[in-house]
């Protein structure tokens, strides 16, 4: 790395001297000033806020695994059962946009031998799909319809919010408060006022999926749907709020 041009090393010593320092896309320094009057202080607080929802929408994988002597009948014996699979999936009432393939995989099988170079014993083709179950209540009968039709591989389900920006604004509100009422703890602890926020910074939180307490059932019958609990799902919100104080 060469060294910085004396111009440069100003500007750099200037930006970090007037306040905050951002970089453009060509990584040139740019100073963001932030003007703070000789009698006040800077206070910089983080807080965290968490909102809590149930989870309205559900993720799941579900394929079909073949395998047959040669790779066009497992190709061919795949697209049959997974028809049957996609079929079951419409039947459920799942929209064409939340039916995704996720891969078609052709493999071949191999037979191992203590000295002897490996041998194709057959192939083995793979179809899976990954729907979005915008019902929960039917999510149980749905895997169900799902393995009964051909389904022979299925993952999940992953829990999820469709809409978050509003489960986000309830946390970052919450997490604004919180920084607020600590910045006036401090300031009163010094004899001093919040005068106004000099900046905030967000750092973004992941939706945590929390089990939640389940009454006793009551006796199943014998066709029952796959019991599915959704629980509850967490999205927190990580504030860096700097403040300035004075009298």
């Amino acid at each position: 790395m060469t060294a910085m041009r004396p111009l440069a090393q100003l500007a750099l010593a200037t930006a970090l001297a007037l306040g905050t320092l951002s970089m453009t896309a060509d990584a040139q320094p740019v100073a963001t000033p932030m003007t703070v009057p000789s009698d006040g202080t800077l206070l910089s607080v983080a807080a965290q806020a968490e909102a809590r929802r149930t989870p309205d929408i559900a993720n799941v994988s579900a394929g079909v695994v073949t395998q047959a002597a040669d790779a066009n009948a497992a190709m061919r014996e795949n697209a049959a059962q997974m028809a049957k699979v996609v079929a079951a999936i419409r039947a459920a009432g799942v929209a064409e946009r939340d039916v995704q393939t996720a891969g078609v995989n052709l493999n071949p099988q191999y037979r191992y031998a203590e000295n002897q170079p490996p041998v194709i014993t057959g192939y083995q083709a793979s179809n899976t799909v990954n729907v979005v179950v915008r019902d929960i209540a039917k999510l149980g009968r749905i895997l169900d319809a799902l393995v009964a039709t051909g389904a022979n591989q299925v993952n999940g389900p992953t829990f999820d919010i469709d809409k978050k920006d509003p489960v986000y604004d309830e946390a970052r509100r919450a997490a604004l408060d919180k920084a607020r009422q600590r910045a006036d703890m401090y300031a009163q602890a010094l004899g001093l006022r919040v005068r106004r926020i000099v900046s905030i910074d967000e750092t973004g939180g992941m939706g945590i999926p929390r089990p939640v307490p389940m009454m006793a059932m009551a006796k199943m019958e014998r066709d029952v749907a796959t019991p599915i609990s959704p629980g509850e799902n967490v999205l927190s919100v990580n504030l860096d709020v700097v403040f300035e104080l004075g009298k």
